[in-house]
Protein backbone atom coordinates (compact mmCIF):
# COMPACT_ATOMS: atom_id res chain seq x y z
CA UNK A 1 0.00 0.00 0.00
CA UNK A 2 2.68 2.16 0.69
CA UNK A 3 4.63 1.82 -2.56
CA UNK A 4 1.32 2.25 -4.26
CA UNK A 5 0.82 5.61 -2.36
CA UNK A 6 4.36 6.41 -3.53
CA UNK A 7 3.65 5.89 -7.33
CA UNK A 8 0.35 7.18 -7.14
CA UNK A 9 2.33 10.60 -5.52
CA UNK A 10 4.95 10.54 -7.78
CA UNK A 11 3.03 10.28 -11.03
CA UNK A 12 1.03 13.95 -9.89
CA UNK A 13 4.11 15.50 -9.16
CA UNK A 14 5.81 14.11 -12.62
CA UNK A 15 2.42 14.87 -14.62
CA UNK A 16 2.26 18.95 -12.57
CA UNK A 17 6.48 19.40 -13.40
CA UNK A 18 5.54 18.59 -17.13
CA UNK A 19 2.40 20.70 -16.89
CA UNK A 20 5.03 23.52 -15.71
CA UNK A 21 7.22 22.61 -18.30
CA UNK A 22 4.68 23.43 -21.03
CA UNK A 23 3.46 26.63 -19.87
CA UNK A 24 5.19 29.80 -20.53
CA UNK A 25 6.12 29.93 -17.11
CA UNK A 26 8.99 28.55 -17.62
CA UNK A 27 10.59 31.29 -19.72
CA UNK A 28 10.40 33.51 -17.36
CA UNK A 29 12.83 31.69 -14.90
CA UNK A 30 15.99 32.27 -14.12
CA UNK A 31 19.10 30.42 -14.64
CA UNK A 32 19.15 28.95 -10.84
CA UNK A 33 15.22 28.13 -11.16
CA UNK A 34 15.50 26.56 -14.62
CA UNK A 35 18.40 24.55 -12.82
CA UNK A 36 16.11 23.27 -10.19
CA UNK A 37 13.14 22.92 -11.88
CA UNK A 38 14.86 20.66 -14.63
CA UNK A 39 16.80 18.46 -11.63
CA UNK A 40 13.27 18.05 -10.09
CA UNK A 41 11.91 16.81 -13.91
CA UNK A 42 14.70 14.87 -13.74
CA UNK A 43 14.34 12.96 -10.88
CA UNK A 44 11.11 12.15 -11.70
CA UNK A 45 11.57 11.06 -14.75
CA UNK A 46 14.01 7.97 -13.71
CA UNK A 47 12.04 7.04 -11.06
CA UNK A 48 10.17 5.16 -15.08
CA UNK A 49 11.97 2.57 -15.61
CA UNK A 50 14.97 2.68 -17.93
CA UNK A 51 14.66 3.51 -20.95
CA UNK A 52 10.66 3.18 -20.89
CA UNK A 53 8.90 5.77 -23.15
CA UNK A 54 7.71 8.24 -19.60
CA UNK A 55 10.93 8.09 -18.42
CA UNK A 56 12.24 9.39 -21.88
CA UNK A 57 9.99 12.10 -22.31
CA UNK A 58 10.47 13.07 -19.02
CA UNK A 59 14.16 13.35 -19.30
CA UNK A 60 14.14 15.12 -22.37
CA UNK A 61 11.66 17.80 -20.99
CA UNK A 62 14.63 18.47 -18.39
CA UNK A 63 16.86 19.16 -21.07
CA UNK A 64 14.10 21.67 -22.61
CA UNK A 65 14.04 23.29 -19.86
CA UNK A 66 18.08 23.71 -18.80
CA UNK A 67 20.06 22.49 -22.03
CA UNK A 68 23.39 22.75 -19.58
CA UNK A 69 21.99 20.18 -17.36
CA UNK A 70 24.57 17.66 -17.89
CA UNK A 71 23.60 14.91 -15.89
CA UNK A 72 19.85 14.87 -18.01
CA UNK A 73 21.75 15.94 -21.58
CA UNK A 74 23.91 12.44 -20.77
CA UNK A 75 20.99 10.15 -19.30
CA UNK A 76 18.81 10.96 -22.31
CA UNK A 77 21.59 9.79 -24.83
CA UNK A 78 21.84 6.56 -23.00
CA UNK A 79 18.54 5.93 -23.29
CA UNK A 80 18.47 6.30 -27.18
CA UNK A 81 21.14 3.75 -27.20
CA UNK A 82 19.62 1.12 -25.03
CA UNK A 83 16.81 1.66 -27.13
CA UNK A 84 18.11 1.20 -30.32
CA UNK A 85 18.32 4.52 -31.73
CA UNK A 86 22.19 4.61 -32.71
CA UNK A 87 21.20 7.85 -35.04
CA UNK A 88 19.65 9.87 -31.81
CA UNK A 89 22.45 8.70 -29.36
CA UNK A 90 25.27 10.08 -30.60
CA UNK A 91 23.80 13.67 -31.66
CA UNK A 92 22.99 13.58 -28.40
CA UNK A 93 25.86 11.96 -26.46
CA UNK A 94 28.26 14.59 -28.26
CA UNK A 95 26.00 17.27 -26.48
CA UNK A 96 27.30 15.65 -23.02
CA UNK A 97 30.45 15.78 -24.05
CA UNK A 98 30.45 19.42 -24.85
CA UNK A 99 29.31 19.97 -21.13
CA UNK A 100 31.96 17.78 -19.36
CA UNK A 101 34.45 16.10 -21.43
CA UNK A 102 36.63 15.10 -18.80
CA UNK A 103 33.89 12.03 -17.68
CA UNK A 104 32.09 11.83 -20.91
CA UNK A 105 35.13 10.82 -23.48
CA UNK A 106 36.23 8.00 -21.90
CA UNK A 107 32.44 6.92 -21.48
CA UNK A 108 31.62 6.96 -24.96
CA UNK A 109 34.81 5.39 -25.69
CA UNK A 110 33.37 2.33 -23.67
CA UNK A 111 30.43 2.96 -25.53
CA UNK A 112 31.70 2.79 -29.22
CA UNK A 113 33.41 -0.39 -27.44
CA UNK A 114 30.53 -2.82 -26.70
CA UNK A 115 27.97 -1.22 -28.76
CA UNK A 116 29.32 -0.52 -31.76
CA UNK A 117 32.60 -2.48 -32.13
CA UNK A 118 34.24 0.76 -33.42
CA UNK A 119 37.26 -0.48 -31.47
CA UNK A 120 39.64 2.38 -33.06
CA UNK A 121 37.12 5.17 -32.08
CA UNK A 122 36.97 3.78 -28.56
CA UNK A 123 40.82 3.66 -28.48
CA UNK A 124 41.02 7.64 -29.65
CA UNK A 125 38.68 7.76 -26.87
CA UNK A 126 40.74 6.46 -24.37
CA UNK A 127 43.64 7.89 -25.73
CA UNK A 128 42.11 11.33 -25.49
CA UNK A 129 41.17 10.86 -22.05
CA UNK A 130 45.00 10.77 -20.94
CA UNK A 131 45.38 14.13 -22.45
CA UNK A 132 42.52 15.24 -20.19
CA UNK A 133 43.87 13.64 -17.48
CA UNK A 134 47.71 13.32 -17.34
CA UNK A 135 47.77 12.04 -14.04
CA UNK A 136 44.76 9.99 -13.37
CA UNK A 137 43.63 7.03 -15.24
CA UNK A 138 39.93 7.06 -16.05
CA UNK A 139 37.62 4.41 -15.54
CA UNK A 140 34.38 4.56 -17.15
CA UNK A 141 32.20 1.32 -15.70
CA UNK A 142 34.50 1.09 -13.09
CA UNK A 143 37.45 -0.36 -15.22
CA UNK A 144 40.17 1.20 -16.20
CA UNK A 145 40.90 2.51 -19.87
CA UNK A 146 44.50 0.27 -19.95
CA UNK A 147 41.76 -2.42 -19.54
CA UNK A 148 39.32 -0.98 -21.95
CA UNK A 149 42.54 -0.37 -24.36
CA UNK A 150 43.72 -4.14 -24.24
CA UNK A 151 40.23 -5.61 -24.78
CA UNK A 152 39.91 -2.80 -28.10
CA UNK A 153 42.82 -4.08 -29.44
CA UNK A 154 41.84 -7.50 -29.22
CA UNK A 155 39.39 -6.97 -31.03
CA UNK A 156 41.28 -5.76 -33.45
CA UNK A 157 43.89 -8.50 -33.52
CA UNK A 158 46.32 -6.55 -32.26
CA UNK A 159 47.81 -8.83 -29.78
CA UNK A 160 50.91 -6.77 -28.89
CA UNK A 161 49.25 -3.78 -28.04
CA UNK A 162 46.74 -5.18 -26.54
CA UNK A 163 48.87 -7.75 -24.28
CA UNK A 164 50.54 -4.61 -23.23
CA UNK A 165 47.75 -2.34 -21.78
CA UNK A 166 46.50 -6.10 -19.82
CA UNK A 167 49.93 -5.86 -18.60
CA UNK A 168 49.63 -2.53 -17.48
CA UNK A 169 46.30 -2.67 -16.17
CA UNK A 170 47.42 -6.16 -14.21
CA UNK A 171 50.37 -4.58 -13.03
CA UNK A 172 49.07 -1.64 -11.61
CA UNK A 173 46.29 -3.29 -9.95
CA UNK A 174 48.57 -5.89 -8.41
CA UNK A 175 50.78 -3.26 -7.05
CA UNK A 176 47.54 -1.23 -5.53
CA UNK A 177 45.50 -3.85 -4.12
CA UNK A 178 47.16 -7.40 -4.86
CA UNK A 179 46.88 -9.77 -7.54
CA UNK A 180 43.58 -11.21 -6.40
CA UNK A 181 41.32 -7.96 -7.04
CA UNK A 182 42.68 -7.73 -10.53
CA UNK A 183 39.71 -8.23 -12.74
CA UNK A 184 39.18 -11.55 -13.98
CA UNK A 185 38.35 -11.32 -17.76
CA UNK A 186 41.93 -9.34 -17.66
CA UNK A 187 43.29 -12.72 -17.16
CA UNK A 188 41.27 -14.48 -20.17
CA UNK A 189 41.61 -11.94 -22.39
CA UNK A 190 45.55 -11.51 -22.22
CA UNK A 191 45.43 -15.35 -22.59
CA UNK A 192 43.10 -15.12 -25.67
CA UNK A 193 45.28 -12.81 -26.86
CA UNK A 194 48.92 -14.85 -26.19
CA UNK A 195 46.58 -18.13 -27.56
CA UNK A 196 45.29 -16.21 -30.97
CA UNK A 197 48.99 -14.71 -30.95
CA UNK A 198 50.06 -18.20 -30.92
CA UNK A 199 52.24 -18.38 -27.50
CA UNK A 200 50.48 -21.55 -25.91
CA UNK A 201 52.52 -21.39 -22.62
CA UNK A 202 51.54 -17.86 -22.02
CA UNK A 203 47.68 -18.62 -22.86
CA UNK A 204 47.82 -21.58 -20.41
CA UNK A 205 49.86 -19.23 -17.55
CA UNK A 206 46.48 -16.59 -17.61
CA UNK A 207 44.00 -19.29 -17.98
CA UNK A 208 45.48 -20.85 -15.02
CA UNK A 209 45.77 -17.57 -13.04
CA UNK A 210 42.20 -16.99 -13.92
CA UNK A 211 41.11 -20.59 -12.43
CA UNK A 212 42.85 -19.79 -9.22
CA UNK A 213 41.07 -16.67 -8.55
CA UNK A 214 37.82 -18.10 -9.33
CA UNK A 215 37.78 -21.19 -7.60
CA UNK A 216 38.51 -23.33 -10.54
CA UNK A 217 34.89 -22.33 -12.15
CA UNK A 218 35.04 -20.60 -15.46
CA UNK A 219 34.15 -22.30 -18.81
CA UNK A 220 35.98 -19.87 -21.14
CA UNK A 221 39.12 -20.46 -19.23
CA UNK A 222 38.90 -24.05 -19.65
CA UNK A 223 37.60 -23.87 -23.25
CA UNK A 224 41.00 -22.54 -24.10
CA UNK A 225 42.84 -24.58 -22.22
CA UNK A 226 40.88 -27.62 -23.95
CA UNK A 227 41.88 -26.66 -27.38
CA UNK A 228 45.59 -26.01 -26.10
CA UNK A 229 46.21 -29.34 -25.13
CA UNK A 230 44.02 -30.95 -27.45
CA UNK A 231 46.35 -29.28 -30.18
CA UNK A 232 49.59 -30.94 -28.23
CA UNK A 233 47.90 -34.56 -28.60
CA UNK A 234 46.61 -34.69 -24.84
CA UNK A 235 43.04 -35.82 -25.40
CA UNK A 236 42.37 -36.90 -22.37
CA UNK A 237 43.28 -33.78 -20.45
CA UNK A 238 41.34 -32.17 -23.37
CA UNK A 239 37.84 -34.40 -22.86
CA UNK A 240 37.93 -33.67 -18.85
CA UNK A 241 38.42 -30.40 -19.57
CA UNK A 242 35.77 -29.38 -21.96
CA UNK A 243 33.20 -31.58 -19.63
CA UNK A 244 33.90 -29.47 -16.81
CA UNK A 245 33.66 -26.34 -18.68
CA UNK A 246 30.24 -27.63 -19.96
CA UNK A 247 29.20 -27.76 -16.29
CA UNK A 248 30.76 -24.65 -15.53
CA UNK A 249 28.83 -23.17 -18.28
CA UNK A 250 25.41 -24.57 -17.52
CA UNK A 251 25.56 -23.48 -14.00
CA UNK A 252 26.68 -19.54 -15.27
CA UNK A 253 30.29 -19.83 -14.96
CA UNK A 254 31.12 -18.32 -18.22
CA UNK A 255 32.08 -14.74 -19.51
CA UNK A 256 29.41 -12.69 -20.66
CA UNK A 257 27.55 -9.33 -20.38
CA UNK A 258 24.52 -7.36 -20.29
CA UNK A 259 22.77 -5.84 -23.48
CA UNK A 260 25.78 -6.66 -25.26
CA UNK A 261 27.73 -9.78 -26.60
CA UNK A 262 31.08 -9.69 -24.77
CA UNK A 263 34.15 -9.84 -27.09
CA UNK A 264 35.09 -13.76 -27.69
CA UNK A 265 32.04 -15.59 -25.90
CA UNK A 266 31.72 -18.72 -26.21
CA UNK A 267 28.42 -20.48 -26.13
CA UNK A 268 27.16 -23.89 -25.34
CA UNK A 269 27.25 -25.01 -28.90
CA UNK A 270 31.46 -24.32 -28.94
CA UNK A 271 31.68 -26.97 -26.01
CA UNK A 272 29.99 -29.66 -27.59
CA UNK A 273 31.41 -29.16 -30.67
CA UNK A 274 34.95 -29.29 -29.40
CA UNK A 275 33.99 -32.23 -27.29
CA UNK A 276 32.61 -34.02 -30.48
CA UNK A 277 36.30 -33.26 -32.14
CA UNK A 278 37.51 -35.08 -29.07
CA UNK A 279 35.65 -38.21 -29.15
Amino acid sequence: MEKLLKYCLSLVVFTLLFSCNNSSDVDNLNAEERRELAKKTYKNAIFFPQGSARSVSGIYHATQIDSTYEQAVYELSVAYLKRGMPHKWKPQYDKAVLLDSVNRIPWRGYLYLWFYRDYKKAIADFDASDVLTPNFIDRPQGQSVDYWRGIAYLGLKDYENSISYFDKYIELETQEAGEEWVELTAFLYRGIAHYENGNSEKALLNFNTLLKYSEDFYADAKYYKALIYKSKGKTSEAKLLTVSAIKDFNNGYYNNRGYVEALREIYLEDLELLMKDLI
